[in-house]
């Protein structure tokens, strides 16, 4: 990565896919279902030392569908929280939209919501100094539509669909992690 990453950068993250293992057309309704990508914790501990805030924006239309509670999100999110922390990560907070797809929230991604009430809460974010990680089409472009630099997390033939709207790209968030090493 040819960034000159410091203090004053923002690290925006999706959850699922990237943080934590996708349920290929199920929710992670229960802290039992919840499980780190590998290299994950490794991964945050070393963004702790380059970037300030890490904010997580994550869509989680489960919680519309009906299929689990806020509490029982936020009980997830606790324990992810947790888990970071005892690793030597940090994340500062964690925005969630909780609408379905179809209500086309403006706080669901792509749509910039999430973003705008991260910036609000924290002054010090610059769109221009942060970076929008995610595993889908929605956080590449969430990520673009507010001026952020993009690191897809995936299979790079994936990354190339959507070349405009991609910067950069890693297999996982700790090869991501390793690169700002260099």
């Amino acid at each position: 990565m040819n960034l000159k990453i410091d203090k004053n950068w923002t690290l925006f993250l999706d959850r699922d896919g990237v943080i934590n293992e996708r349920l290929p057309g199920d929710y992670v309704k229960s802290i039992e279902q919840f499980k780190f990508t590998d290299g994950c914790l490794e991964a945050l501990a070393m963004f702790a030392r380059f970037f300030h805030p890490i904010i997580v924006v994550t869509n989680q239309q489960g919680v519309g569908k009906g299929l689990m509670s806020l509490e029982e999100l936020e009980n997830i999110h606790y324990y992810l929280i947790s888990e970071v922390n005892k690793a030597g990560g940090r994340i500062d907070k964690i925005y969630v939209s909780p609408y379905l797809q179809s209500e086309r929230h403006f706080t669901r991604k792509p749509s910039v919501g999430m973003g705008i009430m991260a910036r609000k809460e924290f002054r010090s974010i610059s769109f221009r100094k942060s970076i929008m990680v995610g595993d889908s089409y929605s956080d590449m472009l969430f990520g673009k539509r507010l001026g952020m630099q993009t690191v897809f997390i995936g299979e790079p033939e994936k990354s190339r669909e959507w070349n405009l709207l991609t910067n950069f790209c890693y297999p996982d968030l700790l090869s991501f992690a390793k690169s700002l090493m260099e």
